[in-house]
């Protein structure tokens, strides 16, 4: 399974920009001059020569999902894109990725980046390493669904920003919401508190919708985004 569908993947969950902190525990303004999470996306959308735009989620579409629009597929980058099959979306212009990636957050969705060896497979393109994806995800997501069932040396390939942090404050009641809405069943209620295990990816819906606001989402640094962005482009080139 690993070398048909997992080899030289490396891919990364990008947390919702609105519940990222900094170190002194501010809320980072999205519409503010600081480095942001998404800012990972938009960098390859800026290098990449070449965008295709998936008209509708496979994943959405296959689960008849009403919770999240079914018409925002994956943003695909690198020369390999060009390959795919016309009957499944389009070729766009860098304007229009860059919106199609700010239209999936609008609607609650989650990005996941990188090299997946899957997509390569199954849209049936080559060179694996000229293809980048971008997934738009809720819990209909295929990867979601799998990653609690992948053995660690292919679940491992799939991972949270460096530097990220989820962490449970003294604001907790143990209401269980966030057990509910995370995606990898990651967060389990002990002895009436939320504990964040090792499967969590980092993506922030628990703190999104905690209404306690008893999770937090801190990335240290612009060097853990920077990083980020290396770690990829070692494994694919959209140029």
């Amino acid at each position: 399974m690993d070398n048909m569908l997992f080899e030289n993947d490396d891919l990364v969950y990008l947390p919702i920009d609105k519940v990222i902190k900094i170190d002194v525990g501010e809320q980072i303004d999205p519409g503010s001059s600081t480095a942001l999470p998404s800012s990972v996306v938009h960098t390859f959308i800026d290098r990449a020569e070449v965008h295709w735009v998936m008209d509708f989620c496979i994943c959405r579409d296959a689960n008849k999902c009403k919770d999240y629009p079914r018409d925002l597929g994956c943003l695909f980058l690198g020369e390999a894109a060009r390959r795919i099959d016309p009957r499944l979306g389009r070729l766009v212009s860098k304007e229009e990725a860059h919106r199609h990636a700010e239209k999936a957050r609008n609607a609650g969705l989650v990005h996941l980046i990188g090299r997946n060896k899957l997509d390569a497979v199954w849209l049936d393109v080559r060179p694996g390493e000229r293809l980048l994806t971008i997934c738009n995800c809720c819990p209909c997501c295929c990867l979601w669904k799998m990653i609690p069932s992948l053995t660690d040396k292919i679940g491992n390939k799939i991972t949270k920003m460096e530097g990220v942090e989820v962490t449970v404050n003294s604001n907790c009641v143990g209401c269980g919401i966030c057990e509910e809405v995370c995606f990898l069943r990651a967060i389990r209620i002990v002895e009436g508190k939320a504990e964040i295990t090792d499967m969590c990816r980092g993506c922030g819906r628990c703190a999104e919708t905690c209404p306690h606001k008893a999770i937090e989402v801190r990335t240290p640094s612009i060097e853990a985004i920077e990083h980020t962005i290396k770690r990829i482009e070692e494994v694919v080139n959209v140029r």
